[in-house]
């Protein structure tokens, strides 16, 4: 596998070396060659030369499809970043309140069902102010409203907890 960047590997009249290893498209080794007869092995193969490693007197090139080479290290670079942002889904968390109205519990629900449906977690907390913390029951229902009315595009992953003067729970997308 090949460790060094795009940017830091010479290819062709780049390489500065005299002598080199030359190792073949398919892996197997070619012997040590001047830089003169690896570059002119190159031309009449259709590749280009390209400098894997440099450590002094080993020397070690490579006759490949640079051009490919770069095309698939792209491509693998994008399907693991791709895999990773699956992996990673986002958390978007919504205050509600106990005494929450009807029509801004419907605004936030849409707004998380919208959130849950791009798959990504939701966390609904409530903060109980003053005397509202004789009535934390007040803010359980509510939050277990909130998942119900999402129970056909999410599952309740926490059930709602109290810590100090907030309540949370999460919500994950159901997988599909």
């Amino acid at each position: 596998m090949i460790i060094a960047k795009e940017k830091e590997m010479p290819i062709n009249g780049q390489i500065r070396v005299k002598q080199m290893l030359v190792i073949g498209p398919n892996g197997e080794q070619l012997g040590v060659k001047s830089k003169e007869e690896a570059l002119t092995l190159a031309s009449y193969a259709g590749f280009d030369l390209v400098l894997i490693n440099d450590n002094g007197q080993n020397a070690v090139c490579k006759l490949m499809d640079y051009n490919k080479f770069k095309y698939e290290k792209k491509k693998k670079q994008k399907e693991s970043q791709k895999k990773q942002k699956e992996n990673h889904a986002e958390l978007k968390e919504y205050r509600l309140s106990p005494n929450i109205d009807i029509h801004d519990f419907n605004t936030k629900l849409n707004n998380a069902k919208k959130y849950l449906e791009k798959g990504h977690k939701v966390k609904i907390s409530i903060r109980f102010r003053g005397r509202e913390m004789q009535f934390t029951n007040k803010g359980k229902d509510v939050m277990i409203k909130f998942a119900e009315e999402l129970k056909d595009v999410c599952e309740m992953e926490t059930k709602p907890t109290l810590e100090g003067r907030n309540m949370m729970a999460l919500l994950s997308p159901i997988k599909k």
